[in-house]
């Protein structure tokens, strides 16, 4: 092992130590994290595979939300409500005026 690992060692091992006791500093975390995927190239590969694959998902999720705000909108913008399609049998029941004019309460 070389001097260079060993001082790479040492140093995650203080961070290692200085976590345990309580210094949760976002900083010191990353740093201890570098320590050892430079100690182990694998291990960073690992991690930023893992990390890509949650972003992905992340941008699959929010993309499939947009897609549903989009139809959403789609759907407020040519409401079926609004237009008056007529009859869905084409051929009206009704036949001439429904009211004769007069009130039909008061005979």
């Amino acid at each position: 092992m070389s001097w260079q690992s060993e001082n790479i060692r040492a140093a995650a091992t203080y961070l290692r130590e200085r976590i345990a006791a309580g210094d949760s500093a976002p900083r010191a975390k990353a740093i201890y994290e570098g320590l050892l995927d430079v100690l182990d190239p694998t291990r960073r590969a690992t991690r930023v595979q893992r990390e890509m694959a949650a972003a992905s998902k992340a941008s699959a999720a929010a993309a499939i939300k947009a897609e549903r705000e989009r139809r959403a909108a789609e759907r407020r913008r040519t409401d079926r409500r609004k237009v008056n399609l007529g009859s869905p049998t084409g051929v009206e029941r009704r036949r001439g005026e429904r009211r004769t004019g007069r009130d039909r309460r008061n005979r």
